[in-house]
């Protein structure tokens, strides 16, 4: 398995954003195309389940993500109440979503120093968290 890092973290699943999607996106244009060569209802009805069928997808990906985002924060505040010192476990509270689920690459040693700089400078970008990261701990169960 190749080593994950912040380039490569993000994960992209051939079968779905090529397949389902592509498949969708041709379905969408060939409806769209027989919907002006040929008006009728049965062409706008076919149209509208193809616009229906990419919603689903798109949906269903943010479901699943959302819901991945829910862990992510509920583990790291379960990890934070473990590693980080008395006077930041106070402050857990503080952290936004977008934060808990970019430090979540941090290792338990620079996670601490790490917390104290998103929460004192505001930092709010995932990526920006992600590019303080030294030492990157690889998520491979991500949705």
């Amino acid at each position: 398995m190749e080593t994950q890092n912040l380039q490569n973290h993000a994960k992209f699943v051939p079968g779905f954003h090529i397949g389902v999607l592509g498949i969708f996106i041709a379905n969408l244009i060939h409806r769209a195309v027989r919907l002006v060569q040929d008006p009728s209802l049965e062409q706008g009805f076919s149209f509208l389940v193809a616009i229906g069928l990419i919603l689903c997808a798109f949906y269903g990906r943010i479901f699943a993500l959302t819901v991945q985002d829910r862990v992510i924060r509920l583990e790291m505040r379960l990890r934070m109440e473990r590693v980080l010192p008395a006077d930041l476990r106070g402050r857990i509270g503080e952290f936004s979503v977008g934060q808990l689920v970019a430090l979540r690459f941090a290792s338990d040693a620079e996670l601490p120093e790490l917390a104290r700089k998103v929460l004192d400078e505001k930092i709010e970008d995932r990526k920006a968290i992600k590019q303080l990261v030294r030492d990157w701990q690889a998520d491979w169960l991500r949705a």
